[in-house]
């Protein structure tokens, strides 16, 4: 029996590669709205996170989302995203 390949995702917030199923996504649509994609599946441009706070301080403090997305990320999408997460632990 084949094994199956485990997707691997890298944490904008931390560097380190993890499965892709225990990490958030945030996606960016064609509008330009960044949004967090609990479910995997939204359409956009996606970066993943590991669902903590201190990868999202970490990934605000370097600005990784500005590069993942090529666009300037403002403070209040940050804490939006912060509010989502801490909503959805």
């Amino acid at each position: 029996m084949k094994k199956r390949k485990i997707p691997l995702r890298k944490c904008v917030g931390c560097n380190e590669q993890k499965n892709k199923k225990d990490m958030i996504r945030i996606v960016k649509n064609k509008e330009g709205r960044i949004n967090i994609d609990f479910t995997g599946k939204a359409h956009g441009r996606g970066a993943y996170i590991c669902p903590n706070e201190e990868c999202l301080k970490a990934a605000q403090k370097r600005k990784s989302l500005n590069r993942a997305f090529g666009q300037e990320i403002s403070e209040d999408i940050y804490e939006r995203l912060m509010e989502e997460l801490k909503n959805n632990e």
